[in-house]
């Protein structure tokens, strides 16, 4: 049968990554202080770059990929093995791949102690880049995302009012580049440090005043929230670059407030 995409393209122009998204796959991930992996599902991107002598890439290659991959611990080596067949199978240069999924924690109330589960939203990705002078003859850059809701007591409120303050659900997005080994829940501890206090599946009334009461003695700006992330991350040695946007839904305003940081 002929072989339509192998033809050059009519116009010659480099496209920077064609591929397939909205894959979903079951995917175990490591957990820390565990030997038993979370099992999860993986919403899946994969793509490469293409140049102009091709006028098509070949979808289902991409599907043959990671279908051999389906239902296996999901980590760098993994990333970086489907990152190196999607290069051969498909003839180019850069390929790239990425894994959103939900992490789940048991988190313990503060005051009463019961246990409820909290999901967080995740992303590992990695894309192999083109270097001369190495063998094998590129490199691959890994970055996870971790999405991490907070609680926040604004501290202007809490200075000019005789009474209370308003809060506000607080949303920390990292995205960090690892030179080693970084887990989830490193991210996830840094985040609920940084602002006036996790949130919680399940409280009790005993844990509802606990939090308030915390929360309150605790009140930082949007800003003081990045700059806490950001102050972490640049001391954890495995990580190489971060970004951090936090992102406050303000509960007396008609719009969010944000702040954003990434590393040099």
């Amino acid at each position: 049968m002929e072989d339509v995409q192998i033809g050059p393209a009519t116009i010659p122009l480099h496209i920077n990554r064609v591929g397939v998204r909205g894959i979903s796959m079951p995917m175990l991930v490591r957990r820390r202080g565990s030997d038993m992996p979370q099992h999860t599902v993986a919403d899946v991107e994969l793509g490469v770059d293409l140049p102009p002598t091709f006028k098509g890439t070949h979808m289902s290659r991409f599907v043959e990929t990671i279908q051999r991959h389906a239902g296996i611990g999901l980590d760098y080596n993994v990333i970086s093995k489907i990152l190196e067949e999607m290069r051969d199978h498909l003839r180019a240069e850069r390929s790239f791949a990425s894994f959103g999924f939900k992490y789940f924690l048991d988190r313990k109330a503060p005051a009463s102690g019961i246990v409820s589960t909290m999901h967080y939203a995740c992303r590992l990705a990695g894309e192999a880049v083109p270097v001369s002078n190495r063998t094998p003859p590129w490199h691959v850059r890994h970055s996870m995302e971790v999405v991490v809701p907070v609680m926040t007591v604004c501290p202007c409120s809490k200075a000019i009012s005789d009474v209370g303050a308003h809060t506000q659900r607080t949303e920390v997005r990292m995205t960090v580049q690892m030179s080693g080994w970084v887990w989830i829940e490193e991210l996830i501890d840094i985040a609920e440090s940084s602002g006036s206090s996790p949130v919680y599946t399940l409280l009790k009334r005993e844990d509802e005043k606990f939090v308030t009461e915390h929360a309150f003695a605790r009140p930082v700006f949007v800003e003081d929230v990045v700059r806490n992330v950001a102050a972490a991350l640049s001391e954890n040695p495995n990580i190489s670059h971060f970004r951090v946007e936090v992102e406050s839904a303000e509960s007396i305003h008609a719009h969010n407030a944000f702040a954003t940081i990434e590393s040099c």
